[in-house]
């Protein structure tokens, strides 16, 4: 279970700009959950994935996994546990190396590095075969350099590569919405796929509504640093697009937009 306990999140402390984004702010994610989060911009969606991975520090609160404090884990040590995609299908791939070089680095997560060769062509046959599982062709193209891909492909391989090692957890961030709309079908075909098999905890940020209905067992929507919304299982499959965009327009109403 991921715990987020007593959060309290400030932007610009002692400065005129500064503002409090979470104020005793607390979630439970169950094992095995997959939970989709809506909300605003500034809603602190993202800001709540960052805290997680432990990209920015925290004023007060604890993060808690199967109850152990990770408070003070390092981003990187958290990283052994934890697989993250981007919204930018860049960030997650090597664009200057190829495709066999970047599934190698993910194939090498959490390894300590030597003096060898940084691939192993006794893994190249496994590397086809997860690649051959996307339906890009990806598996002829291992030399291909990584930046010559598409935005589609670049973000598959960045799905991949964030589960090809032993992980906890999940973490989506808005990973579909620098795509087509043909490609993030996909690209959500792929994830639901993966996290199925691989059981896994899963995190999913997302500004599509339908996204947000249609997958995982829980969905959360967030306004100003707080959860306005949390319906889980039944009560999860029972809600609509049109429920979920009237309860966003009453929220614009309110903040005068």
């Amino acid at each position: 279970m991921l715990e987020l306990s007593g959060i309290h999140k400030y932007y610009n402390p002692g400065t005129i700009n500064e503002m409090c984004l979470f104020d005793n702010f607390s979630m439970k994610i169950e094992q095995g959950d997959f939970l989709s989060v809506v909300g605003s911009n500034g809603s602190g969606k993202t800001s709540m994935l960052n805290i997680i991975c432990g990209s920015i520090p925290l004023e007060a609160g604890k993060i808690l996994i199967n109850g152990k404090d990770i408070t003070r884990e390092k981003e990187y040590k958290r990283n052994a546990r934890i697989g993250r995609v981007y919204q930018n299908p860049a960030m997650g791939t090597c664009p200057s190396m190829t495709i066999l070089e970047n599934l190698s680095l993910a194939d090498n997560k959490g390894k300590l590095y030597g003096l060898g060769r940084g691939t192993n062509k006794a893994r190249i046959a496994y590397y086809r075969e997860q690649l051959s599982q996307l339906n890009l062709g990806l598996e002829d193209k291992l030399d291909v350099k990584v930046g010559s891909l598409s935005g589609g492909q670049r973000q598959a391989m960045a799905l991949l590569m964030s589960t090809m090692t032993p992980i906890e957890f999940l973490i989506l961030d808005e990973h579909t919405a620098a795509l087509d709309p043909k490609t993030a079908e996909l690209i959500m075909e792929l994830t639901d796929q993966i996290v199925r098999e691989k059981k896994l905890t899963t995190i999913m940020v997302t500004h599509n509504l339908r996204y947000a209905v249609e997958y995982g067992n829980r969905l959360v929507m967030m306004h100003q640093g707080q959860v306005i919304l949390d319906k889980k299982e039944e009560e999860k499959q029972q809600m609509t697009v049109d429920e979920i965009l009237k309860l966003f327009n009453e929220i614009s109403i309110e903040c005068g937009n």
